[in-house]
């Protein structure tokens, strides 16, 4: 055989040998694993997880609302007269019984004293009637006459006293006056405005909600509202007062809420978005929205027991600023997955990890 042949066969048996050798290096397959080499199970799954939490919930009715004074009164006479004293500043906070209006009495001081004399007279009159009476010199019908006089003219030296008393008028109850409609000096008629008063320091809120809820609600319940002259402040309160007639057009069920207002910031005719608490439930267990796996109408979630993602069954209720209340399918204390359920069936093998770890793993 040619030498060069030879020399050509020799060097292709080396280069195989040498290949040989690298491949058993390396461990690729043919070659036994050496004794410290592990078999390597599936690649754990990455996802995000937390604990169930526990807290409150809360099951409401939403309604808009109408705030109105605690008390609210427009004063007015009850006689004509001319005004001849004011006694207060307009928006002025007053007490009960305090004097808001005097009018000129003098018409009425002198009736008044009329009728006292009246009655002065009467009665002298009626007290010989008696003496005339007991000595039978005045007969039965003169007597009466007498008597009947005397009370005359007492009923109307009451009546007298009365429209003098009605000349000044007093506030029924405390609270804020509004603005005056009349001047010193005027003369007003029997029944005209003259200035509003407002109790303020509660108010009263009517409310509807629909005939549906009425099994549900009840007295004391709570209620939480707001309003736009304040935004992202919440006022409080506790209905005190339910119709018992329902809207034949609407079929709703008006309601009515004490509100108290000591830093007076509330007004009477403001409008009022409502929240009226139906239930309230202070151990319940609560996921991020983010943990729910839905299919079909079902909602699913992934526990984390021993390393594996187990999927559950769950019952959902109130939702509440990106948290849903679990009512049935987890236990406080349960971790869930929040992240990553896309990749997951029962039973797969996870590994929890950080949003950070998870943003800095490589990529590839």
């Amino acid at each position: 055989m040619d030498k060069k042949i030879i020399k050509a066969i020799a060097a292709g048996v080396v280069l195989s040998l040498a290949i040989s050798a690298c491949t058993d290096a390396g461990g690729q397959k043919g070659v036994a694993p050496g004794k410290d080499a592990k078999p390597q199970g599936p690649m754990a799954m990455p996802v995000e997880a937390v604990a169930v939490e526990t807290g409150a919930v809360t099951r409401d009715i939403t309604a808009v609302g109408s705030m109105n004074a605690n008390e609210s009164v427009i004063i007015r006479s009850e006689i004509a007269g001319r005004i001849q004293t004011i006694h207060f500043s307009e928006g002025e906070s007053v007490t009960q019984g305090a004097e808001l209006i005097t009018l000129d009495a003098t018409e009425f001081r002198a009736q008044l004293a009329e009728t006292t004399a009246t009655v002065k007279l009467n009665e002298l009159n009626f007290r010989r009637a008696q003496e005339l009476q007991a000595k039978n010199l005045l007969s039965r019908q003169s007597y009466d006459e007498a008597q009947a006089k005397l009370a005359e003219s007492r009923a109307q030296q009451n009546v007298d006293e009365a429209r003098l008393a009605k000349t000044k008028l007093f506030a029924p109850f405390g609270g804020v006056l509004g603005l005056r409609q009349v001047s010193p000096g005027d003369y007003i008629k029997e029944g005209q405005d003259i200035v509003n008063l407002e109790d303020i320091a509660s108010l009263k809120l009517d409310f509807r909600v629909p005939e549906t809820y009425l099994a549900e609600i009840k007295l004391d319940q709570e209620v939480n509202l707001e309003v736009d002259a304040y935004p992202g402040r919440t006022f409080n309160g506790k209905v005190y007062a339910i119709d018992p007639r329902i809207d034949a057009q609407t079929r709703a069920v008006l309601l009515r809420a004490h509100i108290p207002n000591t830093d007076l910031l509330l007004r009477p005719g403001m409008f009022a978005r409502v929240n009226l608490v139906l239930e309230r439930r202070t151990a319940a267990l609560l996921v991020p929205e983010q943990a729910l796996a839905p299919k079909g109408e079902e909602q699913f979630v992934y526990r984390i027991v021993a390393g594996k993602a187990l999927q559950s069954k769950v019952k959902t209720g109130q939702r509440r600023n990106g948290k849903v209340e679990i009512l049935e399918g987890l236990s406080s204390g349960d971790t869930v997955v929040t992240a990553g359920q896309t990749k997951l069936h029962d039973g797969t093998a996870v590994k929890v990890v950080s949003p950070a770890d998870k943003n800095s793993a490589p990529k590839g």
